[in-house]
C-alpha cells in the first residue's frame, strides 16, 4: 500500500521488476494475503484519484468487467438505461438525465467453491462526479467531487481482493454509477420520481443524490439478492465529517449485531468505524408533503448524516443492513506512510475483507 502511485497519465520512470523472497510456506501464505489486500486497496485508491473525465459510468463497468474476467469465481451482469427502464428504477435514473453518460447498475457476483449457505450483499455508490446538479455546489473544492464514486470503487477492491483469495461466502456486489451535471433536461428541484421498490421521492434537493441511486440498487438487493446482510459504503453526507471528521467512518443500521461486527473489524484494520443513530423521528423526517418521501430533511433538524441513513432505511425491508458514510474517512485523512493525505485511501476494502472473514 505504501508503494501506491497514480502515474497513469505521466512519463513513467524505471519500475521494479522482481522480487525473490525465501520464506516458509505459512509465511508465503500471509504474504499472498496481504498482497491482494493491498493490490485491493491500491485498485481502489487509483479508481478514486483518477480524474473525472477518465472515470465515468462506463470505466467502472469496464474495470467490473475485467477484475471478473480474470476470476474463475467472479461474474457481472451490467445494467443498462434501457433495463433500468423496465425495472422502474426512477431514482437511479434520474440523477443522470443531465448527463451525456449514462448510468448503469453494475452486479458483481462472488460464488465460492464450497457452498455454507452465506450470502452477503455490499453496495457501493458510483457517482463518478457530482456537481450538484440543478443544485449547484460551489466552485470552491468541486474537483474534489470526482472522489464521489468511493463507494463503488471500495466494492470494486473487494472483488479484487476476492479474485486473489476466496471466500467460502457468497458475496454480491452493487454499483450504482452515474454522473450529476446540470443541464436542459436534468432533475429538477420539486421533481417527483418513483423508485424500484414503488416509493414516490420529492426530490427537493439535486445535491442529495446519492441516496437516490442507492435507493434503487438497496431495494433491488433486498428483493432479488435477498442477502443475509447488507452494507451499503458511500460519501453521503457532508454530516459526517462535522460529526466524525477524516479519520472515521460514521455506520448505522437496522441491526445492532451487524453494525457491531463493522466497529470491531474497524479496530482489526485501522479503518475505524463509529456507531451513530437513526431514530424514528430521522425517518418521520424523511417523509414527503406529496409523495412518499423527500430526499432531504428540513432545515432545523441537523443530523444530517442519520436522516441520510434514515432515508435508505426505507429501501431495505427486513434485510439486516448496515451503512457507511464514508464522505469524511474516503480521502483527507491525515498523511500516514502507507495512505492519505490528500489522495484516495480506499476506506472499506480491509475493513469488508475483515468482515467477511469473521462471519
Amino acid at each position: 500500500m505504501g508503494s501506491y502511485r497514480l502515474d497513469d497519465f505521466t512519463k513513467r520512470t524505471g519500475d521494479l521488476k522482481k522480487v525473490t523472497f525465501h520464506t516458509s510456506e505459512i509465511i508465503k501464505r500471509g504474504a499472498k494475503r496481504g498482497i491482494a489486500i493491498g493490490n485491493g486497496n491500491c485498485l481502489a485508491r487509483r479508481l478514486q484519484d483518477t480524474p473525472a473525465n477518465k472515470m465515468r459510468p462506463r470505466d467502472l463497468v469496464r474495470e467490473a468487467r475485467k477484475i471478473a474476467k480474470n476470476s474463475v469465481s467472479i461474474s457481472v451482469k451490467v445494467f443498462d438505461e434501457g433495463a433500468m427502464k423496465k425495472m422502474r428504477m426512477g431514482s437511479l435514473l434520474s440523477v443522470s438525465e443531465g448527463s451525456s453518460e449514462p448510468a448503469y447498475l453494475i452486479h458483481l457476483i462472488h460464488r465460492p467453491k464450497v457452498k455454507t449457505g452465506k450470502k452477503v450483499c455490499f453496495v457501493g455508490k458510483g457517482l463518478t462526479f457530482d456537481s450538484g446538479g440543478i443544485s449547484l455546489k460551489p466552485s470552491g473544492k468541486m474537483h474534489e467531487m470526482k472522489y464521489d464514486m468511493s463507494g463503488g470503487a471500495a466494492v470494486l477492491g473487494v472483488f479484487d481482493v476476492l479474485s486473489s483469495i476466496s471466500s467460502d461466502v457468497e458475496v454480491h456486489g452493487l454499483i450504482p454509477a452515474s454522473e450529476n451535471l446540470p443541464d436542459g433536461k436534468a432533475t429538477k428541484p420539486g421533481d417527483l420520481v418513483t423508485a424500484y421498490n414503488g416509493l414516490s421521492i420529492e426530490v427537493l434537493n439535486t445535491d442529495a443524490e446519492g441516496r437516490l441511486i442507492l435507493a434503487d440498487a438497496l431495494a433491488y438487493a433486498a428483493k432479488k439478492i435477498r442477502p443475509d446482510a447488507m452494507v451499503d459504503m458511500a460519501t453521503l453526507t457532508g454530516a459526517v465529517v462535522v460529526a466524525l471528521g477524516h479519520e472515521l467512518t460514521g455506520v448505522m443500521g437496522n441491526d445492532e449485531e451487524l453494525t457491531q461486527s463493522l466497529v470491531e473489524a474497524g479496530k482489526r484494520t485501522s479503518e475505524r468505524v463509529w456507531p451513530l443513530p437513526i431514530l424514528d423521528l430521522h425517518k418521520e423526517e424523511m417523509k414527503g408533503m406529496v409523495g412518499d418521501l423527500r430526499n432531504i430533511s428540513g432545515p432545523a433538524t441537523g443530523a444530517g448524516s442519520s436522516t441520510g441513513g434514515a432515508f435508505l432505511s426505507y429501501f431495505v425491508g427486513e434485510t439486516p443492513w448496515a451503512h457507511l458514510d464514508i464522505a469524511g474517512s474516503a480521502w483527507g485523512a491525515a498523511q500516514r506512510d502507507y495512505q492519505g493525505g490528500e489522495k484516495g485511501t480506499g476506506v472499506g476494502v480491509r475493513l469488508l475483507i475483515d468482515y467477511l472473514e469473521s462471519i
